[in-house]
């Protein structure tokens, strides 16, 4: 007779929690109270916000893949997107660095110097941003004969490669704001401008590239138009909020006026934080360039559709892990080491947990899954081989993100910056290299090397992580 109450009531939390993570709550105190609560109201809207940006990439894919020249399309997307990756590193390390500031802020409730931290990081990123645009957009041609495109295809994607880059200060403001809201405990606002960027995205893509009534078919060139357009509603939407002063974080005009110190402390945290993504990003850059010139324009399509795929499946799993940075931000500001820490396993068992079922999900209906974004057998095959080998490795990927954003989170991005370049430049890379070149594996010897360099990047982490230098950083 008891079972019905307590089930209702159980489920009533649940509900509430869920609606109380999706809604926003500035006001819930992350340094007290159930870490698992605290977990769970971070994590649904950062793996939603994830979710989205992941969304970006496979809704593109699936309209231009259905291109005449699809070949073509697909490869010029997957090496733009490859080459803005050094953009998301910029924007992932300052915004890593302004969620650790404000993170630390709010948990000693300091809610100005907060905020002066976080306008700080805005007029870094866009006095950085503006000279990588101009620079991208004149020398997009350039930019994809160099990642190893044939002259017929960088010829057919240029016009892509210039609106994308051109348009990259959306994609820096865009993480970079998120970071500050997610530092600030308020993961649905960012959760939601990725929601409205999408939309727009999703409802522009078809239009711009096939046509619709008056509006003239633009093919690839109108899905970078699109994601544009999109991202750039999604940061007018983020500026709304940040503006509006009805958070945690008010802004007046004066906190844009650049503060050499503060910058000082935040480009200290974000440089290694940059350079940790920069050589994440340099190796994939070269991963795609070492696919296309053994595998061929089909041979590089396959590859970016498997990755494209990956990438929808990891971001979430990295923005659940990105629950850690707050926690512990938050946390050691308020003393609370060992909560700190409790945070971290938490949310490393959520991410397991989800990475394992990502895992199954992806080796059995990888074929389907690829079937649905591309109609070119060869490119076909090539991704789902590649996706069956690089899904091996995911259930790690799962744990080491967890660990990275608790070195974020806490302000010491210098050690993953060290493990990032040992397991990818002089591990990851080299095996490559040797199994596609040496042992003439082609693009089978660098899917093989994904996994393999990833797991042992996770182990070095975890090592580092028991170590303890994270706990005794000062931002």
């Amino acid at each position: 007779m008891t079972e019905t109450p307590i089930s209702q009531g159980l489920f009533s939390k649940i509900f509430s929690t869920i609606k109380q993570a999706v809604k926003g709550d500035e006001t819930f105190d992350f340094t007290s109270g159930s870490i698992k609560k605290a977990v769970i109201l971070l994590a649904i809207p950062m793996v939603l916000e994830m979710l989205m940006e992941s969304v970006f990439a496979l809704v593109d894919l699936y309209f231009v893949g259905h291109l005449e020249h699809s070949s073509y399309a697909i490869q010029t997307v997957g090496l733009t997107e490859s080459v803005i990756t050094i953009i998301y590193s910029l924007a992932i390390g300052i915004s890593m660095a302004a969620t650790a500031v404000v993170a630390r802020r709010i948990g000693e409730k300091d809610p100005v110097a907060a905020a002066k931290a976080g306008m700080q990081a805005i007029v870094i990123a866009v006095t950085i941003n503006t000279v990588i645009s101009i620079l991208g957009f004149i020398f997009a041609k350039e930019i994809l004969l160099l990642m190893g495109s044939s002259e017929e295809a960088a010829a057919y994607g240029v016009n892509f490669t210039r609106i994308m880059m051109g348009g990259s200060l959306c994609i820096m403001l865009l993480f970079l704001i998120n970071g500050i809201f997610r530092g600030a405990g308020n993961a649905a606002i960012a959760m939601k401008s990725l929601w409205i960027a999408n939309i727009c995205n999703i409802i522009l893509c078809p239009i711009l590239i096939n046509g619709f009534g008056p509006i003239p078919a633009f093919g690839l060139t109108g899905a970078a138009i699109a994601t544009t357009t999109g991202r750039s509603l999604g940061v007018v939407y983020q500026l709304y909020h940040l503006f509006r002063g009805k958070g945690i974080l008010k802004i007046i005009p004066s906190y844009f006026i650049p503060d050499v110190e503060q910058i000082k402390a935040l480009v200290k945290i974000a440089a290694p934080g940059v350079l940790q993504f920069v050589i994440a990003s340099c190796s994939w850059i070269f991963l795609a360039q070492l696919v296309a010139t053994t595998g061929g324009d089909h041979g590089s399509a396959g590859y970016q559709t498997a990755l494209r795929i990956m990438m929808f499946f990891i971001l979430p799993a990295w923005g659940l892990s990105n629950a850690a940075a707050t926690l512990v931000g938050q946390n050691l500001g308020a003393k609370q080491v060992e909560r700190a820490e409790k945070s971290v396993l938490t949310t490393a068992k959520y991410n397991v947990i989800f990475m394992v079922t990502i895992t199954v999900v992806t080796f059995l209906f990888a074929n389907y899954i690829i079937g649905f974004f591309t109609n070119d057998i060869q490119v076909k095959d090539i991704a789902v081989e590649a996706l069956h080998i690089i899904c091996l490795g995911y259930v790690f990927y799962g744990i080491g993100m967890v660990l990275i954003n608790t070195f974020n989170g806490a302000g010491d991005t210098l050690t993953p910056t060290w493990v990032n370049f040992f397991g990818f430049w002089l591990f990851q890379i080299p095996l490559a290299y040797l199994l596609a070149k040496y042992y003439q594996m082609g693009p089978t010897g660098v899917f093989i090397a994904i996994p393999v360099s990833e797991t042992a990047i996770t182990i070095a982490s975890i090592i580092l992580y028991k170590k303890g230098r994270w706990k005794r950083i000062e931002v």
